[in-house]
């Protein structure tokens, strides 16, 4: 176990080394300079004062050093937990400002994915062995994941918003309302939040509800499965086995879409305009902030890395075919 799980952690801490240099790379790369796009916002008038402010900014955010000195800089900053300052929102730290959004989409995306997951194999499964499940599951399924987010939540906010007139159809609470541990305040927080998590649910159930199906027919129709009936074993038996290998593709998935997770739902928070950290990496973008985007996408990078660490740990505890390959790489 700690050999196996030795490499796993060299394999990840190479990982991330490669990604954040990736990550430090592409933004450099973007067409346009943040710092004059900042300047552009100010409205300085004169050429003395629009240069002096030009290099105020850059010796402020690091871009008056050679290229490498930047990235060994880079690495030097995220060793000490400092992720730079934010052009866009200057002077807010991007620690701050990524901390602020990541529980809304912690609070958005969490129950989407891990209900979604939940009801999804549970009907996928009993699927697989009802064929009136099949006949309606199936073709529902394939009508929600073939639906596109942005269209189902523009959907979702037209019929249930606009004309039901039921939830918002815009932030994550009323501008009326400052924010707060009372029940109105939880209450907006709540219809704000509903449409949002009801279009990422929907898309998401379809998906894992047509995996799970299949992955069952696959599973008993397998040589073990019919050795199983073969010698007599109750079918029972043989759909608890099917199961639990038809388990395995579908955790893959579900620690996939949790290390996805701190990376917000970019087009439903559009949609929504919820501020989470997908549409906060729009922002970033758009404005050019190089240590915002940084930021979010090494928080995105962490929580893949950290979300396919907990799934090899789970295999080892479900899949016996792991542990007998760890014992016999040991032996």
């Amino acid at each position: 176990m700690r050999r196996y799980f030795g490499r796993k952690l060299f394999v990840y801490a190479l990982t991330f080394f490669i990604a954040m240099t990736v990550n430090w790379i592409i933004p450099r790369f973007m067409p346009g300079d943040p710092v004059q796009s900042r300047l552009a916002r100010a409205s300085l008038q004169s050429p003395e004062a629009s240069a002096a402010m030009q290099a105020y900014y850059e010796r402020l955010f690091g871009l008056d050093v050679p290229l490498w000195q930047q990235y060994l800089n880079f690495w030097a900053s995220l060793a000490r937990g400092d992720l730079g300052i934010s052009i866009w929102l200057f002077p807010q730290p991007v620690g701050d400002i990524i901390l602020g959004a990541v529980p809304y989409s912690l609070a958005l995306l969490l129950p989407a994915i891990l209900l979604s997951w939940v009801v999804g194999n549970w009907f996928g499964a009993y699927a697989a062995r009802n064929r009136w499940l099949d006949n309606t599951v199936l073709p529902v399924g394939y009508v929600l994941t073939a639906t596109p987010y942005m269209w189902l939540a523009l959907l979702l906010a037209w019929g249930l918003g606009i004309v039901a007139g039921l939830f918002p159809v815009g932030g994550a609470y009323s501008f009326a309302l400052t924010p707060s541990a009372t029940p109105e305040f939880v209450g907006s927080l709540l219809q704000h939040w509903f449409l949002p998590f009801l279009s990422l649910f929907l898309v998401a159930l379809g998906g894992w509800a047509i995996g799970m199906r299949n992955m069952i027919i696959y599973e008993l129709e397998s040589d073990y499965s019919n050795y199983l009936e073969a010698l007599g074993a109750p079918r029972r038996l043989v759909r608890r086995y099917a199961f639990r290998n038809a388990m395995l593709p579908q955790l893959t998935g579900l620690a996939l879409q949790l290390g996805t997770l701190v990376a917000g739902s970019l087009l439903t928070e559009i949609v929504f305009s919820y501020p989470g950290l997908g549409y906060l990496i729009l922002q970033a973008i758009r404005n050019q902030d190089f240590f915002l985007l940084q930021g979010a996408f090494m928080f995105i990078v962490v929580g893949v890395l950290i979300a396919n660490f907990i799934i090899d740990i789970v295999y080892v505890l479900v899949d016996p075919r792991t542990r007998i390959q760890m014992q016999g790489g040991a032996a």
